[in-house]
């Protein structure tokens, strides 16, 4: 068994009732795949240099979730919600008929996964969480950021209509690059950042060489999910005997001491819960993605096994050492030099 290659993709469309849903399905398409999910103000480029690694038994449909990415934006006058985005994963379910979900998210598509597979256990069998376990608790600071989303989302509509009219400002790939780097805060790196922008912006027809973002203003001012320890603990007890693994960015902030409880709870209840820590960012997916595969191709392989058709003993993980193939050899003449003497 190989790995993934990005060039082996289908794009695909979903269909929703405000447009589409855009994905890239990668690698295997006759079984079900993992379904991947970006974070906040990311789109499915977010998992390109990790894809490569993972095992080529299991195809991976990457998708973007609305209003980023290749994805249709919802109708004018609607806001995105953290609740709504779940639903997304019913959605995708129900258009390939699964009767279960495999799920890896990063960021905002992990916060989706966890909510997800506690509501709906029984629909889930396996998660993968990059960087992220929980929304942020509620508390005074996401108060004061949510009372400056509700003007910002109205100025982010006008915007919008006057889009249609006159094309938002432009700026060269370097300054693109910038841009988007540090808006993550350097998590993603100016060279690591054409990952995401190849889906996130559009070419001016104004200025030769220069580009627009392209993805939806309205959804940097989402509706977070409002999260406290008592919810958080209680969607935790729902998670029983699920294949849960969360690793972390060394250097990120995003799991902290508010996921303790969960933790705790998840690793008490659940014999199939894994809890790693790799050097990185909150991308570290993106930026070491190396270092996280060595726990995701394992947590794969044990929780999905490949079909026992596509066993081989000349495979890398079948392979046995010489010694071992000599005493296999060794056993099976024994056997029939036994069964020879008795003729």
């Amino acid at each position: 068994m190989g790995t993934l290659s990005l060039s082996d993709y289908e794009d695909v469309r979903i269909w929703a009732p405000w447009g589409h849903i855009s994905g890239r399905w990668y690698g295997n398409r006759t079984e079900r795949p993992i379904l991947a999910i970006h974070g906040w103000l990311d789109n499915l480029g977010t998992f390109d240099t990790l894809i490569p690694l993972l095992p080529d038994y299991l195809g991976v449909l990457c998708i973007d979730l609305p209003g980023h990415g290749c994805s249709s934006r919802l109708p004018p006058g609607m806001h995105y919600s953290v609740a709504d985005y779940v639903l997304i994963i019913a959605r995708v379910m129900k258009e390939y008929k699964w009767p279960k979900v495999s799920l890896m998210g990063h960021s905002l598509g992990g916060v989706l996964s966890y909510i997800y597979t506690a509501l709906a256990p029984h629909t889930v069998d396996m998660v993968i969480a990059l960087d992220i376990l929980l929304p942020p608790m509620e508390s005074p600071r996401l108060l004061s950021m949510w009372s400056t989303f509700l003007d910002k989302h109205l100025v982010e509509e006008e915007r919008s209509e006057q889009g249609e009219m006159h094309e938002p400002p432009s700026y060269t790939l370097s300054q693109l690059r910038s841009v988007l780097s540090k808006g993550t805060f350097e998590s993603v790196p100016q060279e690591s950042a054409h990952h995401l922008l190849y889906r996130s912006v559009s070419k001016s027809l104004l200025y030769p060489e220069r580009y627009y973002f392209s993805k939806d203003g309205r959804v940097k001012y989402y509706v977070i999910f409002p999260m406290n320890p008592g919810l958080a603990a209680e969607l935790a007890r729902r998670i029983k005997r699920k294949p849960y693994l969360v690793i972390k960015g060394s250097n990120s902030f995003f799991i902290n001491s508010t996921s303790k409880e969960v933790i705790s709870i998840l690793r008490s209840q659940n014999p199939h819960f894994e809890y790693h820590e790799v050097s990185g960012a909150h991308h570290v997916h993106l930026t070491n993605p190396e270092e996280v595969d060595k726990y995701i191709v394992p947590f794969l392989r044990h929780h999905r096994p490949p079909p026992v058709a596509s066993w081989s003993l000349v495979s890398d993980d079948a392979a046995l050492s010489k010694k071992e193939r000599r005493r296999a050899q060794e056993r099976f003449f024994s056997r029939n030099l036994k069964r020879l003497s008795k003729l």
